[in-house]
């Protein structure tokens, strides 16, 4: 009896060319909404050809915010995409750095399994990236238990960088080692609008492919960034030119929310084209896909405005935030309601603004009031940190609605100290050691001189000690919540009693009932705190529940 043969994987390889940011992780992840609509398990792995073993040690100036996984990996933001998008679990292999992959190398040769042999670039760190592609492609991630069947995988960086070369090789490699018929490549490039005749230019497109093709790669599709759609004469020069059939240049021009880029690539072919490329069943019946129109449509077509103060360090990069804008968006939309974020840096909420910087001061705390609700990030560091503690107050003696996450519950824990139980000086010992009374802590397994996944990472058990909170309602009656963690200090167990005391609920606690993990306020509308980081598991149409708490709390109050 012959043995049915094993089906075989798919790969989709997404790259860039011409400039950095210019949209390969949403190409990437709408991609896989195409072929999840498919009715294929889908995963995703993102390439980041830095030194860095992850992103855990990065400045959010360097790299926007550090997304964390539930097994504790410290990853690129991209990878909060793929989950967003396609609704799936990832792991810290998902995010393949050269940092990790000469440190397996190394290791390797260490131990002698290279004895004798010259170890170089080519073979043993491009046969790594490939070995280390086949194994995490494998790896089940939404929860099923079963194999996926497509793996998206992003090339970050640009192509033609020195630091991408080993990746680029290693993928030139892969093509024959899996099959040429298994796997396609996607090239995101720039189609830039020059002067006032508004003429789309495809030089820069042309030379980043003459570029991926001299280093053993053809781009299978082009999909062209650019302010307005690529004009038909346009797509057929990047055709000549780029050895790329017409049908298979796409044109992904702005559009008013991100979840129209699946439907846009849908609309021109792509899921044709992807399926007659790879061998795939296209089904006739794409509920996902329809469930995603009616998304976008719902998102372009909101009747109510909210306006959420976002009280934060790193105000002008976005990025550095970027799970909490989505999470925020998320929850509002599910509530009709257009997002409006307000960014407040923190430090100009001092009292001695006021004399300092006078204009700043006042506006940004006009922001405030103005305010529908407050939202206090994480973040380390102490600038703008007594800012961060005047903004809870006024939330906590006004009734505004508010939200801390990580820093945002300590620091309201620090002035609820300092304000209500009288303890002058009360303080983090991050920010100041010396402290007379330390609300906030260093946790004592933290280590203390080496900085990368040393702090409590990664998706932990909360259990609520009571029914009556605003977090067992906004669980859905559930008394064990996980979410995913990312702090080295924490609210000193010491002090808890009197807290509770004084009217700060702790009705949150870790499974040891040590760790303070939700906060809440006797007789606040909704004054919420989480030591945890519940933006990383927020959906689109599965919003975080601390943030629809403050969404409906902001309504309310309008």
């Amino acid at each position: 009896m012959m043995e049915t043969p094993l089906k075989a994987m798919k790969y989709v390889v997404v790259s860039g060319g011409v400039l950095s940011g210019i949209g390969k992780g949403v190409t990437a992840s709408s991609l896989g909404v195409l072929l999840k609509s498919m009715g294929l398990r889908v995963t995703a792995i993102k390439i980041d050809p830095y030194l860095n073993s992850d992103a855990g040690t990065m400045s959010p100036f360097e790299h926007g915010e550090v997304f964390v996984l539930d097994d504790g990996g410290e990853v690129d933001l991209d990878l909060g995409n793929y989950e967003r998008f396609l609704d799936i679990r990832l792991g810290r292999d998902n995010n393949l750095t050269t940092g990790k992959v000469y440190s397996g190398v190394i290791e390797r040769e260490r131990r002698g399994d290279y004895l004798g042999k010259t170890v170089q670039v080519v073979p043993h760190i491009t046969n790594e990236i490939q070995e280390w592609l086949e194994r995490v492609a494998a790896q089940c991630t939404d929860g099923s238990g079963e194999t996926p069947d497509v793996c998206v995988i992003e090339l970050g960086g640009t192509v033609g960088d020195i630091e991408s070369a080993p990746f680029v090789e290693a993928l030139r490699q892969f093509q024959f080692r899996v099959g040429r018929e298994n796997i396609c490549l996607f090239h995101v490039s720039l189609v830039p609008v020059i002067g006032v005749v508004g003429e789309q230019k495809t030089k820069p497109t042309q030379h980043t492919v003459k570029e991926l093709r001299g280093a053993g790669l053809s781009a299978d599709f082009l999909v062209c960034r650019s302010s307005e759609p690529l004009l038909p004469e346009v797509k057929e020069k990047l055709s000549s030119f780029c050895h790329v059939e017409p049908s298979h240049v796409f044109s992904a021009h702005d559009v008013p929310n991100i979840y129209h880029v699946a439907l846009m690539l849908n609309e021109q072919g792509a899921s044709e084209k992807l399926s007659e490329r790879l061998g795939l069943k296209l089904p006739k019946s794409r509920p996902l896909l329809d469930d995603w129109r009616d998304m976008a449509d719902r998102v372009d077509n909101l009747d109510k405005n909210l306006r959420i103060a976002m009280v934060g360090k790193y105000t002008g990069l976005s990025d550095s935030y970027l799970s909490v804008i989505k999470a925020l968006q998320h929850a509002a939309f599910n509530a009709g309601a257009k997002m409006n974020i307000d960014w407040i840096d923190a430090q100009y909420l001092e009292p001695e603004q006021e004399k300092e910087n006078p204009e700043k001061h006042a506006k940004f705390w006009k922001m405030i009031k103005d305010a529908d609700g407050v939202l206090v990030p994480g973040g380390f560091g102490n600038r703008g940190v007594e800012g961060k503690m005047c903004a809870a107050r006024y939330c906590r003696e006004s009734g505004k609605p508010y939200l801390g996450i990580c820093l945002g519950l300590q620091i309201a824990v620090i002035d609820f100290a300092r304000d209500v139980l009288g303890k002058a000086g009360a303080n983090s010992t991050e920010f100041d050691e010396a402290t007379p009374h330390p609300a906030v802590i260093f946790m004592p397994e933290g280590s203390r001189t080496h900085m990368g996944g040393t702090m409590r990472l990664g998706s932990r058990q909360t259990n609520l000690q009571t029914k009556d909170c605003d977090a067992y309602r906004l669980y859905g009656g559930d008394m064990q919540i996980h979410e995913r963690h990312r702090h080295r200090y924490e609210v000193n167990p010491e002090m808890v009693a009197e807290l509770e005391a004084a009217g700060m609920r702790f009705v949150g606690k870790d499974t040891e009932g040590e760790r303070m993990e939700i906060i809440e306020l006797t007789g606040h509308p909704y004054f919420f705190g989480t030591q945890y980081h519940p933006e990383f598991q927020s959906r689109p149409n599965r919003p975080s529940p601390p943030f629809v708490g403050l969404i409906e709390a902001a309504l309310n109050a309008q």
